[in-house]
């Protein structure tokens, strides 16, 4: 009995030994349980401070998007009054800011020498058209020697660059009599195109002389003509100029031709054409020179019916030949046309031909003797048949219209063909001995 409970109280003391071991680590677990809850206690007191403090930033956030959007539309409501200060400048200011932005069509230059009251006159007459439009067509004055007159005459305008060839290279001709200023002039030309394409840089360049005024619409004129210039090869130049341009003899300001003869008198070419002549150019009569057919090469000229420029210079180096005939009754276009609006590509080499020989085809042939009466007792367009330069001629004598030639090409004319008003709206077609089968018409 004695051992039984002797036993009985190990086991008692074993169950309280388990006991205390087993709230020990209870006490433990529970002390590791309440460390790590005041930890996350203190954690997520500390992330709601952190909260706190970010919706504290969010709220100034807001605060200052609420600043921004209302300085933003203070800022559009500024830049809607600029605009409409902008709106309200006058026409041209506004057209010079933003001539301010483009490429030039082509520099325009004056060649002048000695007359500083016809230099005025068409600097004046330049800048009556080109104001609006003078970063498209910078200009030039290019003065040969140095006449104070003409120099200060240029100097006096801010709307134009000056410049001066002074040459003093004996000039000698090439034949006794000859007048030297033909021989300065070609110098003048050849150093002036030259400054302007590989000084200046330009692409093209239009050229004028000191006794011309020019049309409403001669820039626009010349603007869409550039574009012609530079995708047919076939076309050396552009002009403003008809030989036959009399008041009696045209019509139409919107017409334009080919021509195989080089007109001049207000001209535009383009680099790629300087750099092929600037080598070669002439000693003088350059004008003459770039008629001969070695070196036009079978290129062609555009020209318009009425002219664009208007000679005014009856005293000069010419000593005024022809001018009461054929330069003074010239009629200079009053007509702004918007060449912008029109289609010129029929002027392109590979249509031209075809649409100038319909036009041809359809006017009435006229024989023999006493056409001008004839002609004038038709109605519609009436095409004659020279037979050789003598007969043109004639023919042409009894019409008015410029009798000259140069190396076998009447003056305007086109395969042969010149083509003239007479009196009215009616065209004649001077035709010449191979114009017909040239334009692929068959003679009825």
């Amino acid at each position: 009995m004695a051992k039984v409970f002797c036993d009985f109280r190990f086991l008692l003391l074993v169950a309280a030994g388990i006991f205390i071991y087993i709230q020990t680590r209870l006490f433990a677990t529970q002390s590791g349980y309440a460390d790590r809850l005041a930890a996350a206690i203190e954690a997520e007191n500390h992330c709601t401070s952190q909260m706190r403090s970010l919706i504290d930033q969010i709220s100034l956030q807001q605060g200052r998007i609420v600043a921004l959007e209302e300085e933003r539309k203070r800022r559009d409501q500024e830049c809607g009054q600029m605009k409409s200060l902008v709106q309200d400048l006058e026409r041209k200011d506004l057209q010079r800011l933003t001539d301010k932005m483009q490429v030039p069509v082509a520099a325009v230059v004056i060649i002048a020498c000695n007359r500083a009251d016809y230099l005025e006159r068409t600097i004046n007459s330049v800048l009556k058209h080109q104001r609006p439009i003078s970063s498209r067509f910078p200009l030039f004055v290019s003065q040969d020697g140095s006449n104070p007159d003409v120099k200060s005459t240029a100097l006096s305008y801010d709307q134009l660059s000056y410049m001066q060839h002074l040459d003093f290279e004996p000039v000698q001709t090439e034949r006794p009599g000859e007048l030297i200023a033909y021989y300065k002039i070609a110098r003048h030309y050849k150093w002036a195109l030259d400054q302007l394409f590989y000084k200046h840089n330009f692409s093209r360049v239009i050229i004028l002389e000191d006794d011309m005024d020019i049309a409403p619409d001669f820039f626009d004129y010349f603007e869409a003509a550039a574009t012609l210039l530079d995708k047919d090869k076939s076309i050396m130049a552009v002009s403003s100029w008809n030989d036959n341009g009399q008041k009696q003899f045209v019509h139409d300001p919107y017409e334009l031709y080919r021509s195989d003869f080089f007109p001049g008198l207000g001209w535009m070419l383009a680099r790629s054409i300087w750099d092929e002549l600037s080598p070669k150019w002439p000693r003088a009569y350059w004008d003459d020179w770039l008629r001969l057919k070695e070196n036009h090469k079978g290129r062609q000229f555009i020209r318009p019916e009425v002219c664009r420029t208007y000679n005014f210079g009856e005293h000069g180096s010419s000593l005024g030949q022809f001018f009461k005939q054929y330069l003074e009754p010239i009629k200079l276009n009053d007509v702004k046309v918007n060449w912008r609006s029109m289609d010129l590509s029929y002027l392109l080499e590979d249509k031209y031909s075809m649409h100038f020989a319909n036009t041809v085809k359809k006017a009435t042939p006229v024989y023999g003797a006493g056409v001008v009466l004839k002609a004038y007792n038709i109605d519609g367009d009436v095409r004659i048949k020279y037979r050789d330069q003598s007969d043109f001629e004639n023919i042409a004598r009894q019409f008015g219209i410029f009798q000259e030639w140069k190396d076998g090409v009447p003056r305007t004319a086109y395969k042969g063909v010149v083509v003239f008003r007479h009196q009215t709206s009616r065209r004649i077609f001077l035709i010449g001995p191979e114009s017909l089968k040239l334009l692929q018409i068959e003679e009825s």
